[in-house]
């Protein structure tokens, strides 16, 4: 557990309850640190006087409050401290409330309160009075130079001290385009909640915060991991080209949809605009003829040169048929009749083919 981070009391009527304020969340996020891509040296920021551009230390760093152009008000920690010592060292309770009547949208930032010395009796008494009344108190407190509301709630034995925003820090929904009940185009049938409602049925759970983590953030940290591994760290993964965003899909049948969710079919509607007769089965070609398959090719036998010279000269280029092939007996005993006569090399190919 960190450090105590506020130290004062809670206050209501003449009951005065010392506490230690802690934080109660830890931030997760995926600390990143800017580099310079040129040699991936660490980017720093520096405080420096803005009229003569020269750095400040934090020991000559003061607060002020600029109430006309270029014009301060010095306020140190002290000021800050002695303008309400009461309100900078008090957790004022103004009144207790039904929790279900304040909106989560107002809740900011939890932390704990745990009692200071000798507080030990009157911290367990508050919480129970809390528990058994099924109340909240609604408090203020100053936390870093801000007043905050803020809502003291009994979790377990525990009081948490939930900071507050206030009402004209909630924006106002109806400057959105929301759906009204009697909204036509939005209108849901007794069908399609029905649905809905067995679909919400069907996954309702018990609440149980350790199943949910974020996997995005592990995802990232498993690509460092690899990175590291095959000794890629200083390799910038740049975007594929023509790589697309993806697009949205349009609802088309909510019914579909909630029928699918629920695991059954979908509906007869939605099957008759999908349903398309099946391509007719392909027929095997029929098989040739016993008595018109082809004999096996004759193996293959070197030419002779003076052959290729030949053909060379006639300047016919050979054919690789079946005829030819059969031809080649009777052409390599003509051949070895008259070898040097090219000028009756045609009528022999032709007697041939």
């Amino acid at each position: 557990m960190p450090r105590s981070m506020w130290k004062g009391a809670i206050s209501f009527g003449l009951v005065h309850i010392p506490v230690d304020m802690y934080p109660a969340v830890a931030n997760k996020g995926l600390d990143l640190t800017m580099l310079d891509r040129r040699d991936f040296s660490p980017v720093g920021f520096k405080r420096y006087n803005k009229g003569n551009n020269k750095e400040v230390s934090w020991d000559d760093i003061v607060k002020g409050y600029e109430y006309s152009s270029g014009e301060y008000v010095v306020l140190s920690d002290e000021d800050l401290r002695r303008a309400n010592p009461e309100a900078t060292q008090s957790i004022d309770i103004v009144g207790f409330v039904d929790a279900e009547d304040v909106s989560l949208l107002y809740f900011e930032q939890p932390y704990y309160l745990a009692p200071g010395k000798g507080g030990d009796k009157v911290y367990a008494l508050l919480r129970e009075t809390l528990r058994k009344a099924g109340k909240i108190g609604i408090a203020r407190v100053v936390i870093r130079v801000k007043q905050h509301l803020c809502a003291l709630v009994c979790v377990g034995d525990t009081i948490v001290l939930n900071t507050l925003r206030y009402a004209d820090e909630i924006r106002d929904s109806g400057e959105l385009k929301i759906p009204s009940a009697g909204d036509k185009k939005a209108a849901v049938t007794d069908k399609e909640l029905k649905m809905a409602m067995a679909l919400v049925q069907g996954m309702a759970e018990d609440w149980d915060p350790e199943e949910y983590h974020d996997t995005y953030r592990e995802d990232i940290m498993a690509l460092i991991e690899m990175k590291v591994k095959a000794h890629q760290t200083k390799t910038i993964t740049m975007p594929e080209p023509g790589e697309k965003k993806r697009e949205t899909g349009k609802v088309i049948d909510l019914v579909s949809l909630l029928q699918a969710s629920l695991g059954k079919k979908p509906s007869k509607a939605a099957a008759d605009d999908d349903d398309e007769p099946p391509p007719p089965k392909k027929r095997k070609a029929p098989a040739e003829d016993d008595d018109e398959e082809e004999a096996p090719a004759p193996r293959a036998r070197k030419t002779p040169g003076h052959s290729i010279d030949r053909v060379a000269a006639s300047g016919a280029a050979p054919k690789r048929s079946s005829a030819k092939v059969a031809a080649k007996p009777a052409a390599k005993k003509t051949a070895a009749k008259s070898a040097g006569a090219p000028s009756t090399a045609p009528a022999r190919r032709k007697k041939a083919a």
